[in-house]
């Protein structure tokens, strides 16, 4: 006789049902997304640690916490889905269970007076996911009642399992399993509460001077005569007259380019004396009229005295 207690069923036994349940599921088009545990820290990051220390300084759930520690360490949490303010989840134990979590938003006023006490602290959505900001900030975000996590009112869940207790140590696990999926993906914590991460630096730089900042008079250094001593070409200051320079040349209007160039082509190529001796007699350019022309000498011949025989 068990009392209404289902039959005790080994852990080797549930992993091989839990694998099974998954592996229908994803033949169905189901993306599974189990939570993984290394070790025995559930949470690492700033905002992990903060959702589970936010749950565990509430008593109505501290007595159900420790059994949700050990099922979430051992893998029991075979699927976890973090949507606007509602978490499905799917827990292995006896049977697969389907556990269900509704997150309230959080109210416009309060966001809007996180957002204006926490204004000019945060300098990037960078370090704000990475939870890397001054104490006074983190002190803001995680006050109870009135900052970023979630108090017990604001929170319902149910569970398909037999047990009656308000929290089961299913929907335990599954609240752990949010703070350890926060690790990797801490916006999912703005996606459960419905409001904007960007909210928190947008105000970031109000107030700010965007003027820039003027030296000294003091503390200028007077230009005269430091072209001279370092031989720099110093630029002409606003309002003051610039030397004169020395003109360039005009430019050459293309059209009187495109003349030279015809007249260069139809100019005469000078032709070296021996192609102008090759030349046929037709084509020997005639010497212009008035010139003075060149005689030539025709070359002496040698003279060769006859000598008479003794």
């Amino acid at each position: 006789m068990n009392y209404g207690w289902r039959p005790y069923v080994s852990a080797a036994e549930r992993r091989r049902k839990a694998e099974r349940a998954m592996a229908k599921l994803e033949k169905k088009g189901h993306r599974v997304s189990p939570v993984v545990i290394e070790g025995r820290t559930i949470a690492r990051s700033f905002w992990g640690r903060a959702w589970c220390e936010n749950l565990e300084r509430y008593g109505d759930f501290s007595n159900r916490l420790p059994r949700g520690r050990t099922y979430v360490r051992n893998g029991s949490v075979l699927d976890l889905q973090i949507a606007p303010r509602a978490v499905q989840a799917l827990v292995g134990g006896s049977e697969i269970y389907q556990v269900a979590v509704r997150v309230s938003a959080v109210p416009k006023a309060r966001w809007e007076s996180i957002c204006t006490d926490c204004s000019g602290a945060i300098d990037s959505l960078v370090e704000l996911l990475q939870g890397r900001f001054s104490k006074g900030v983190m002190e803001r975000i995680c006050r109870q009642r009135t900052g970023l996590f979630p108090s017990p009112r604001e929170i319902e869940f149910s569970c398909s399992c037999p047990d009656w207790a308000s929290m089961c140590k299913h929907v335990a696990a599954v609240l752990y399993g949010i703070g350890a999926r926060l690790d990797a993906q801490p916006e999912l914590l703005f996606r459960l509460r419905e409001v904007a991460e960007r909210d928190l630096i947008a105000s970031a730089g109000v107030g700010l001077s965007l003027a820039k900042a003027v030296p000294a008079p003091d503390k200028l250094l007077r230009s005269e005569g430091l072209s001279e001593l370092f031989g720099l070409d110093l630029a002409t200051p606003t309002g003051e007259t610039e030397p004169s320079r020395v003109s360039r040349k005009p430019a050459r209007d293309r059209s009187s380019l495109k003349r030279s160039a015809r007249v260069k082509e139809a100019a005469p190529v000078a032709k070296t004396r021996r192609q102008r001796a090759s030349l046929p007699a037709n084509k020997k350019r005639a010497p212009k009229p008035g010139a003075r022309t060149r005689s030539r000498r025709k070359p002496k011949q040698p003279s060769f005295a006859k000598t008479r025989r003794a």
